[in-house]
C-alpha cells in the first residue's frame, strides 16, 4: 500500500487512468467487431461504412496512447486488406 501522500495520489491517478483506458479499449474492440461482422456477412458496402466509422476512433485512441500507433496502423491495415479481398 502507498505510504506517502505522493504515492497515494499516484495510485489514485493510476486507477482513474486504468478505468478510462479500459473503456476506450472496449470501444475500439466494438468498432472492430462491427467491421468484422460486416466482412463475415459478405456485404462490401456495409463493411466500408463500418471501417470508415472505425478509422477515426482507432486513430484517436492511438493518439491518447491507449493503443500504440503501430498497433493501430496494423489493425487498420489488416481490416482494409480483408475488405479489399471481399470486393475482389
Amino acid at each position: 500500500m502507498a505510504n506517502s501522500k505522493q504515492a497515494r495520489k499516484r495510485a489514485r491517478q493510476a486507477e482513474q487512468r486504468r478505468v478510462l483506458k479500459s473503456s476506450q479499449r472496449s470501444m475500439v474492440r466494438t468498432y472492430v467487431k462491427r467491421v468484422l461482422k460486416a466482412i463475415d456477412g459478405g456485404d462490401h458496402a456495409q463493411a466500408m461504412d463500418a471501417f470508415k466509422a472505425a478509422q477515426p476512433v482507432i486513430d484517436r485512441i492511438a493518439d491518447k496512447d491507449v493503443l500504440s500507433k503501430k498497433k493501430a496502423a496494423r489493425l487498420k491495415s489488416r481490416l482494409n486488406k480483408r475488405i479489399k479481398a471481399l470486393a475482389a
